[in-house]
């Protein structure tokens, strides 16, 4: 249960003055639900407004604070602006203009003759001095308050900064004082602030470094501890020691040898199944390096023992086509496999229910159905997911609590985690890493291109299907916006269309299931020789002949999603090719991806070159994921702050006490603060 001093910051927003429905909705489209919310949402800069006594055009362009007192309302014709001259203390005068229409706000606010404090943008125009839409108007005597320096937040639509600040004073006087979590020496070396004066101060001065750094760490080492403390908790469970006889590994006919870093995963994942404590093991391996065929092993391990094994993928298209691989290298073993989908209803959905429940079925593949409650399992011994990044912490929790004991857990992912983030992300597993291709993949030829040459780039495309090849086209939205130039899938599905009539396809993730897998169907079956598609397509689709990738305004995706839909192509024997389309207009970040992605194709330096280029922008696609993710906590503060938090939840569990001391206490109010109490609730179960 949440301590009872954290209740007052996290009652809904409404319990604040003034917040009715129409105040309620930018809030939501901000993410803030609670007064926690409101404190969290820090600002991203600040104004600094400058006091002057007397108007000059040299403060042109600065924001100022002056007293100054109105003589002359003027409007122009229709539909122009109303402006109000004022004049400071010298006589010096400047235009107050107003648009919208109507001038009696602003007469209300600014009566003529009446001195009042003016603050706002000052500008040059022509001769003259102007301040559109002054931030404040106030009455001398109500100008006390006024700050010297203000935050700017993030907003939306319906939300003004002043309104924002206004909810955050009155989130703030709720604030609570909290125990101090953090171990004593390091809060003194680092001379980092108490939470609740953090809080206030990075509210009131966005530039103080400290009050940003403490709240920052505040976060990263809730994360770390309750990963922590997830770890021990699985630590203590009992599983089941799963030994395998090695019988139905033997009978496996493979193609080509294993690789060194597959054979190495490999015993490391059947050293860690033999324990009776269950294995939570993170399989990280580039695209193609061959997760896939160590997850196979490792499920015939646990079929050999007399367990069943689940396999968890997070949408249909990667289920089914998982399914399709697995049927075809287990052909001719005595194992039963089976599908199951949301897709999956009536008899067959039933029968795939009794065979689970009965044991007759040894491995089922399947999306988040597999989670349901209705889902029964006689003896779960093995859960594999695949692409991790998709997947929260809570939804690995949900199928391990499966079975009767907890199930060993191999979770993959093919998009390549900088080392810091597989730290503050996955702290809790142990890791491997596939960082050998297995023999006759190629390296992939990768061009960059102005989006200027799409004509020269479909001349080659045509020339590429005469040739018999296939190949993929992606695009970064569905459709066509009033608001955005970027190509839709639509559109150029279209034109291809019209050049290639019968041989291109459509998928995107607006489509439903049976529509979806026809076309992917029919590609992969060579009855069409071109896929548009978003990035629908980035994960698991396996396709050898397809061998050129179009990825048109390639600077608009995250170099993990270009790395994963380079992927797509590369995976025969033949050589291959991704073209990246640019636009003309480039960011200096956004053209050093893109050159990043023509030298390399190893996905472990793009992650890390990935981590160094972005900072405090979105890695990876993380923040689409389901992981939970940090809001305090940039990616440049986590790599910072990462190593100190770690040792310091190391340090509690460890040497003081854990959760029982009164610093674990403490820290016990941080882990519900930054919503990791479910670590928590596992340290009660265990």
């Amino acid at each position: 249960m949440r301590p009872e001093l954290l209740n007052p910051i996290f009652a809904e927003v409404t319990a604040l003055k003034g917040i009715g429905p129409q105040l309620a909705r930018p809030l939501e489209r901000l993410g803030l639900a609670k007064l926690v919310d409101i404190l969290f949402h820090l600002p991203v800069g600040h104004v600094d407004r400058l006091p002057i006594e007397a108007l000059d055009p040299a403060y042109a362009g600065r924001v100022v604070t002056i007293t100054l007192t109105p003589h002359e309302y003027r409007a122009s014709g229709g539909r122009g602006p109303f402006r109000v001259w004022a004049a400071d203390s010298a006589g010096n005068r400047v235009a107050l203009v107003y648009f919208g229409g109507n001038p009696g706000w602003a007469k209300k606010q600014l009566p003529l003759e009446e001195a009042r404090v003016v603050s706002g943008k000052l500008e040059a125009y022509g001769a003259e001095l102007q301040m559109v839409h002054p931030d404040y108007v106030l009455k001398p005597e109500e100008a006390g308050d006024l700050p010297v320096r203000e935050p700017v937040y993030p907003l939306s639509d319906g939300m003004t900064g002043r309104r924002l600040q206004q909810l955050v004073a009155q989130a703030l006087a709720r604030a609570p004082d909290l125990p101090e979590w953090i171990e004593p020496s390091l809060r003194a070396q680092k001379d980092w602030p108490d939470w609740r004066t953090a809080l206030h101060a990075i509210h009131a001065d966005p530039s103080d470094a400290k009050a940003r750094e403490r709240l920052a760490y505040d976060e990263v080492f809730a994360n770390q501890l309750a990963l922590m403390l997830v770890r021990a908790s699985s630590r203590r469970r009992r599983g089941v020691p799963l030994k395998g006889d090695g019988r139905l590994r033997a009978m496996l006919n493979l193609p080509y040898a294993l690789t060194g870093a597959q054979q190495r995963t490999i015993r490391e994942v059947e050293g860690d199944i033999l324990q009776p404590v269950p294995m939570v093991r993170l399989l990280q391996g580039d695209v193609g390096a061959g997760k896939t065929m160590v997850a196979l092993y490792t499920m015939l391990m646990a079929v050999e023992a007399g367990a069943q094994a689940a396999m968890l993928a997070p949408t249909e298209i990667l289920a089914r086509q998982h399914f399709e691989t697995l049927q075809r290298q287990l052909a001719g073993l005595p194992v039963n496999i089976a599908i199951l989908t949301g897709r999956d209803k009536g008899r067959a959905r039933e029968a795939t229910l009794m065979g689970l429940a009965d044991g007759s079925i040894d491995i089922l593949v399947g999306t988040h159905a597999i989670f349901q409650e209705a889902v029964g399992y006689k003896n779960l011994g093995l859960a594999v997911i695949d692409e991790q990044h998709r997947f929260g912490v809570a939804q690995r929790l949900m199928l391990t609590q499966k079975a009767e004991h907890p199930p060993h857990l191999l979770v993959m992912t093919a998009t390549p985690i900088p080392r810091t983030l597989t730290l503050s992300n996955y702290g809790e597993m142990d890791v491997s890493r596939l960082d050998e291709m297995p023999p006759g993949r190629q390296p992939i030829d990768t061009r960059v291109m102005s989006v200027e040459r799409v004509e020269e780039v479909t001349e080659g495309l045509a020339r590429h299907i005469g040739r018999g090849g296939q190949a993929y086209w992606v695009c970064p939205l569905v459709e066509e916006s009033e608001t955005s130039d970027r190509a839709a899938a639509e559109a150029r599905f279209e034109a291809l269309k019209d050049r290639f009539p019968g041989k291109v396809g459509l998928v995107h993730g607006r489509m439903k299931g049976p529509e979806k897998d026809a076309v992917m169907g029919a590609f992969a079956s060579g009855a069409l020789s071109v896929l548009v598609a978003t990035t629908v397509i980035e994960v698991g689709v396996d396709v050898p002949n397809a061998t050129l990738m179009i990825i048109e305004e390639a600077e608009r995706f995250g170099l993990a999603q270009l790395h994963q839909l380079r992927g797509r192509v590369g995976r025969g024997d033949q050589h291959s090719v991704c073209l990246l389309l640019r636009g003309t207009s480039l960011s200096e970040t956004a053209r050093a991806r893109l050159a990043l992605m023509r030298e390399t194709n190893d996905g472990f330096r793009i992650a890390e070159e990935d981590l160094r280029l972005r900072g405090a922008g979105e890695i990876l696609g993380t923040r689409q994921s389901g992981e939970a993710g940090f809001r305090l906590a940039s990616p440049d503060q986590v790599n910072a702050l990462i190593a100190a938090a770690n040792d310091d939840a190391r340090l509690l569990v460890d040497r003081d006490g854990g959760l029982a001391s009164e610093r674990g206490q403490a820290a016990r109010v941080a882990l519900y603060l930054f919503e990791r109490d479910a670590a928590v609730a596992l340290i009660k179960a265990g």
